[in-house]
């Protein structure tokens, strides 16, 4: 698959693989995660291997992009494992580990707000989830995004939609 047609969950996946994930053998890569857990948006736009995710992405410049950009970059920083599960599924089910009701905020939530709580959500799943799943949707933090999610989170067979994902 060429660069240009990578998905965002796929190019933030190899992002995450190569600046994140070796955090526990590379004291540099630990340091970065750690920096980037930390980093207020002007913090993580210093740092040049977010401007490579910038790059995988193809980012265009724009605030709302620059935005998202932050977001991932510091989310994914919070992600220790990746696992085949998505996040709203390690969330939930029968005996979830973050309650309906902040599921529910969580699905309600945009912007900081949407960080915050989504960094509390990655931490009570145990730092583990599917990476690329979580960068995708992230990326594409909409109503198809939620309406996933809560079937996910309830351990539920979501509808089939013929359409791709888009902004």
């Amino acid at each position: 698959m060429s660069a240009e047609h990578k998905g965002p969950g796929t190019a933030a996946f190899g992002w995450w693989a190569e600046y994140i994930e070796p955090r526990d053998s590379i004291p540099a890569v630990r340091g970065l995660a750690a920096r980037l857990r930390r980093a207020g948006p002007i913090e993580a736009l210093c740092e040049p291997a977010v401007h490579k995710l910038a790059q995988a992405l193809h980012v265009s410049g724009s605030e709302a992009e620059a935005e998202k950009l932050v977001r991932l970059a510091c989310l994914l920083a919070e992600v220790r494992e990746s696992d085949a599960a998505p996040l709203a599924y390690r969330l939930g089910g029968k005996e979830p580990v973050l309650s309906h009701a902040r599921f529910e905020n969580l699905m309600r939530a945009e912007g900081e707000t949407l960080t915050d709580l989504m960094r509390r959500a990655i931490g009570m799943a145990n730092r583990r989830c599917n990476v690329g799943a979580l960068a995708r949707d992230l990326w594409y933090w909409n109503d198809r995004t939620r309406t996933r999610w809560c079937f996910d989170y309830f351990h539920a067979d979501a509808p089939q939609d013929d359409s791709k994902e888009t902004a």
